[in-house]
């Protein structure tokens, strides 16, 4: 098991940050981040989350700090379908019903759909079944060739934003399970090039589907300041339409 001195030295390196960058950051001397580093100085619960926030380490990865250093986990995991998280549940179902008639996706750490909104329902109607057994997950559905993909006209631009985001994820904070979903999805082909879509705005989604060419692009959604492990991974993506054409798709009565 690695020491607090050790995990908080890969923090500080994973962000690129010096001693005395993280010391000012923090208002701690340089010399007493040295010292917990190397195991000198034994820091107290509230220093190592004070160093943990300034390194911007998720809550997950903050208990494992606390426990390396003798601490008691401080941050809970709860189930979203259990009565402590009713409200914030009820709080992210507001969120994505207030966002019909147009799709919004909530989804964790790993992509793995966690709830949809009633826009979605057409889309999931169109994919293989296999695909919707859960843990249904995001990635795997809109790249898998029984999944979005055949529908999406832009499919590398998609697995690209994929890939970038990802790729962001896991510099962020590494996860083996994600590292997976990566290498069996998104590893780039020898034939694939960066986008060049300079005249867009934002990279939109063109989907092929009922006979029209929808074109979208999302905003994502977290929660600010959890103190909760799932809250904390959860994720709203928000799909808008990029053109009149599509508004009026989804805006239409069927």
């Amino acid at each position: 098991m690695q020491t607090i001195g050790e995990l908080l030295r890969h923090w500080r390196h994973r962000r690129q940050l010096s001693q005395l960058d993280l010391s000012i950051a923090a208002d701690v001397s340089a010399r007493h981040v040295s010292l917990i580093e190397t195991g000198k100085s034994n820091p107290s619960a509230e220093m190592i989350l004070r160093l943990a926030d300034q390194l911007d380490v998720p809550l997950r990865d903050r208990n494992r700090l606390l426990l390396a250093a003798g601490f008691a986990p401080r941050y809970d995991e709860r189930s979203l379908d259990g009565a402590a998280m009713a409200v914030a549940l009820a709080a992210v179902q507001r969120v994505i019903e207030a966002h019909e008639p147009y799709p919004a996706v909530v989804f964790d750490r790993r992509w793995n759909i966690v709830l949809t909104n009633r826009a979605v329902d057409p889309f999931l109607a169109t994919v293989d079944p296999s695909l919707l057994q859960p843990p249904i997950n995001l990635v795997r559905l809109a790249l898998h060739p029984r999944g979005f993909a055949p529908l999406i006209t832009n499919l590398a631009d998609v697995r690209t934003m994929f890939r970038t985001r990802i790729r962001r994820q896991l510099g962020a904070a590494p996860d083996p399970e994600l590292t997976t979903l990566y290498e069996e999805l998104l590893t780039p082909g020898p034939d694939e090039t960066a986008l060049a879509l300079d005249s867009e705005i934002a990279i939109p989604m063109i989907i092929r589907h009922a006979g029209h060419e929808l074109r979208l692009f999302s905003t994502i959604t977290t929660f600010g300041t959890p103190l909760d492990i799932t809250l904390d991974e959860l994720a709203i993506e928000s799909y808008y339409p990029a053109d009149t054409r599509t508004a009026t798709y989804f805006t239409t009565p069927t």
